[in-house]
């Protein structure tokens, strides 16, 4: 058996445990004034996609439906067909720009299931690259994230144009 193991998400399960934001993060990125301060790659009238700022890897993304909702069977028709074609360019997006060799994407629904925002249902989409893990979170509990969010968020924020504009 093959084990996913993320010991520097340590970081962010203790900043949440003790600090409980008031509120959402993806609902603060939706209606924030200036939408790259809260790494806002691209959001329309259903969907909205930010780069999540605990990353397992380079290039870590969320999507998320614009409308506040925590339970998939919750969602409409259009909200689950504006995700998955964002889904889809959003892997164009990251395969254009960064290059990976795949990814891994999904849900964390509910807090046993390792959702640390329970109440506004988000994919994950990790880029991983071959060799992507080192000895870093073996022998010193580290994971080496090789680029600063932000200048991962500019590199993709350029090389958007006009992948989301297109139909799939």
């Amino acid at each position: 058996m093959k084990i996913l193991w993320a010991p520097w998400r340590m970081k962010y399960v203790e900043y949440a445990a003790f600090n409980k934001p008031e509120g959402c993060f993806i609902c603060d990125a939706v209606k924030s004034e200036d939408p790259d301060e809260k790494f806002v790659l691209h959001r329309d009238e259903k969907t909205v996609i930010i780069m999540n700022i605990y990353p397992y890897n380079t290039g870590h993304i969320l999507i998320a439906p614009v409308r506040h909702v925590a339970n998939l069977e919750d969602l409409s028709l259009d909200e689950i067909k504006s995700m998955g074609v964002i889904l889809q360019k959003s892997i164009l997006l990251l395969k254009k720009v960064l290059k990976p060799d795949g990814f891994n994407v999904g849900l964390n629904l509910g807090r046993v299931a390792g959702a640390g925002l329970e109440d506004h249902l988000h994919f994950h989409v990790v880029p991983r690259w071959n060799g992507d893990t080192n000895f870093m979170p073996i022998i010193a509990n580290t994971k080496v994230i090789p680029e600063a969010i932000r200048e991962t968020f500019l590199k993709l924020k350029k090389g958007e144009e006009g992948i989301f504009n297109v139909e799939p």
